[in-house]
C-alpha cells in the first residue's frame, strides 16, 4: 500500500522565506490571493503602490484596491480575477485613491499554486506597475501625431491649390496679377510650414536638453528696434499699428540674444495673429538685475481659464476666433521652454475684448 509523502515543514518554511525574499526585491507591486480572493503574501512595493502603512494579509483584495477604466467605472475585478483561466495583462485600468486621485496601472493576474507540496491551495498571483509616465508619453505621441498631421495636412493643401491655380492662370489667360496673388498666398502656407518645423525642432532639442545658452551682451534698444522693424510690414497687412517703445537709458543685458529674440518674436507673432484692430506695442524697462519685455495688443485676450493653459504643450483656445488662425499649439510651449533655460520668469495680463500684455524678465547672467 503507497505511502503518503511526509512534507518536511522545516523545507517548507525555507521555501516560503525564499519566495518572500524573491518577491520582496521585485520592483514591480505583487499580491499573492487565494480562491476567495483573500490576501496571502505580498511585498513592500504592493504597500506602496496601494498607499497603505500597514498589514493587508488576510483582507480581501477588493478592500484594498479599487479599480476602475477608462471611462472612469468601477471594474469588477473579484469576477475577473475568478474568471480568469491563463494570465492575462491589462494598461488601461486606474488604481483610484480615496482622496480622489488615480495612477495609471500595468496589471497582470495569473492562476498559480499558492502553497507548498501537494497540500498546496490554488490561487492567483496579481503584478501591479505605475505606467502614468509611460501612459502620458503615449497620449503626447497620439496627439502630437494627430495635431502635426492636421496642421500639416492644412497648409500643404492650400499651397498646392494655389500652386496648381497659377499654372492653370498662366495657361490660360496669363493673367501677372492672378498668378502672383495665387503665388503669395501659396509662399504664406510655406513659410507656416518651416515656421512650424522650427518649433519642433527647437522644441525636439529643448525636451532632449541639447540646448545651450550662450551668453553674450545684448544691446536691448537695439533688439527692441530690430524686431520692430521686421514685424511692421505683417502689423500693416492686417490695418494694425506695430510701435517699439524700448528705454533709451536701458543697459547692455547678459543673457543668450538668440532665446531672448525668440521668445519676444513669438509674442509679437501672436499678438498680431490674434489682434483684429489697433495696436501692438514692444517695450523694454529696467528692473534690478535685468530687464523686463512687454509685448501689449488690442487683440481678442484670454479668459482666466486660458490664462492657466496658454504654455501648455499642443493647447489652442476654443475661441472661434483663436480657430480662425492656424497653429500647433507649440509656440508658447516652446517659449516657456526657452524661458527657463536663461532663468527668467514670464507674467500674462489678459482680459477677453481688451487684448493682453505677455511681460517676460530677463536677468543678467553671469
Amino acid at each position: 500500500m503507497p505511502t503518503e509523502p511526509i512534507t518536511d515543514p522545516h523545507n517548507a518554511e525555507l521555501e516560503r522565506e525564499r519566495l518572500t525574499s524573491l518577491i520582496n526585491s521585485m520592483a514591480d507591486a505583487v499580491i499573492a490571493i487565494d480562491e476567495k480572493t483573500h490576501i496571502v503574501v505580498y511585498n513592500g512595493a504592493a504597500l506602496n503602490i496601494l498607499d497603505v502603512n500597514s498589514t493587508i494579509t488576510g483582507k480581501l483584495l477588493t478592500k484594498v484596491i479599487k479599480l476602475i477604466d477608462k471611462t472612469n467605472q468601477p471594474v469588477d475585478i473579484k469576477t475577473i480575477i475568478l474568471d480568469t483561466k491563463t494570465q492575462t495583462t491589462n494598461r488601461d485600468w486606474r488604481l483610484q485613491y480615496p482622496d480622489g486621485s488615480t495612477v495609471n496601472l500595468y496589471t497582470s493576474i495569473a492562476p498559480v499554486k499558492l502553497g507548498y507540496g501537494q497540500e498546496g491551495m490554488s490561487g492567483y498571483v496579481i503584478l501591479l506597475r505605475d505606467i502614468t509616465r509611460e501612459k502620458s508619453l503615449e497620449e503626447e505621441r497620439d496627439e502630437f501625431i494627430s495635431v502635426v498631421s492636421h496642421e500639416l495636412r492644412t497648409p500643404i493643401a492650400i499651397a498646392e491649390g494655389n500652386i496648381g491655380n497659377a499654372e492653370f492662370i498662366l495657361e490660360k489667360t496669363g493673367d501677372q496679377t492672378k498668378v502672383k496673388e495665387a503665388l503669395e498666398q501659396a509662399h504664406d502656407q510655406v513659410n507656416f510650414l518651416s515656421g512650424m518645423i522650427n518649433d519642433l525642432s527647437t522644441l525636439s532639442r529643448a525636451e532632449r536638453g541639447k540646448l545651450q545658452v550662450d551668453v553674450e551682451d545684448i544691446n536691448t534698444y537695439e533688439l527692441i528696434e530690430e524686431i520692430g522693424k521686421l514685424y511692421t510690414p505683417d502689423a500693416e497687412a492686417k490695418g494694425l499699428k506695430l510701435f517699439a517703445e524700448p528705454d533709451r537709458s536701458l543697459e547692455l543685458l547678459k543673457s543668450s540674444r538668440l532665446y531672448v529674440r525668440e521668445i519676444l518674436q513669438n509674442f509679437v507673432t501672436n499678438a498680431i495673429k490674434y489682434t483684429e484692430e489697433g495696436h501692438v506695442t514692444i517695450s523694454a524697462r529696467k528692473r534690478d538685475g535685468g530687464v523686463v519685455f512687454d509685448v501689449t495688443d488690442t487683440g481678442i485676450g484670454l479668459s482666466k481659464a486660458d490664462k492657466e493653459r496658454v504654455f501648455d504643450k499642443f493647447w489652442r483656445s476654443e475661441d472661434f476666433r483663436t480657430r480662425q488662425n492656424n497653429g500647433t499649439g507649440l509656440g508658447l510651449y516652446v517659449t516657456m521652454k526657452l524661458t527657463r533655460l536663461i532663468h527668467a520668469e514670464i507674467d500674462v495680463q489678459s482680459e477677453i475684448n481688451k487684448g493682453s500684455t505677455f511681460s517676460i524678465f530677463v536677468p543678467n547672467l553671469a
